[in-house]
């Protein structure tokens, strides 16, 4: 006896036998066979991938950056010490918050903001705004360094920005985003009408890349899979 020429005995939800014809039971196959295959596909693991950040390129690239970082903030006490010679700004103070309107007087940019990488803050995301914030920070102290008396400093300082800048360009380039490092930063037009505007455009700028460069450090640490524990200062 074939299958197809009888009908169907079903188990009720009262676990009493009940006789179904052919043409129902045609029906139930049809949409039994769509849910279990969903079932399927959903219980099936995704086969891993070996993302972008793992490879030895990129984890290379973010260990020397690191490094430049942490030069670029060791060397941010010393280039204020010899460049700021006005009292009453310190490196780190709270007092600095309240140089905020100056700043804009002057005409100081604020920087991107950077964040951890995660789904709302792309990793490519991460890297544009270091590489923009880098840029800034070369223009600014390309345009205030003619006004110091002590600029050897700043000129080391801005050349381990272009360093740092062209490692975050090859990790852009990566994630395949094209940023060309300048050899010689673009001024930005400041308001420097005297002295103290120029010290306090000098200072600002120092803060702020501290500042800027321990959110990189930041950021850097989460995209390193160095297994080695760093004590940060």
């Amino acid at each position: 006896m074939g299958l197809c020429n009888k009908s169907w005995l079903v188990l009720t939800g009262g676990q009493h036998l009940k006789q179904f014809p052919r043409e129902a039971m045609n029906i139930l196959i049809v949409f039994a066979i769509p849910c279990y295959m969903a079932g399927l596909a959903r219980s099936a693991p995704l086969p891993e991938k070996r993302t972008l950040v793992e490879e030895p390129e990129f984890q290379e690239i973010v260990q020397r950056s690191r490094g430049l970082t942490q030069k670029i903030l060791l060397s941010i006490p010393d280039t204020h010490k010899s460049c700021i010679h006005t009292g009453t700004l310190k490196l780190n103070s709270s007092e600095n918050a309240n140089l905020v309107i100056m700043a804009s007087n002057i005409g100081i940019p604020s920087a991107p903001v950077l964040k951890a990488v995660s789904e709302n803050f792309t990793l490519e995301t991460c890297l544009t705004q270091m590489s923009e914030g880098l840029q800034l920070y070369r223009a600014l102290l390309s345009s205030v360094s003619p006004r110091l008396e002590n600029r050897d400093t700043v000129t080391e300082l801005m050349a381990d920005i272009r360093d740092l800048s062209i490692q975050i360009s090859k990790l852009l380039k990566m994630v395949q985003i094209e940023v060309v490092v300048q050899p010689s930063p673009t001024p930005i037009a400041l308001r420097l009408p005297g002295e103290y505007e120029v010290q306090v455009a000098a200072h600002l700028t120092l803060v702020h890349l501290q500042a800027f460069g321990q959110d990189m450090v930041r950021c850097l640490r989460s995209l390193s899979q160095s297994s080695e524990e760093e004590t940060e200062s």
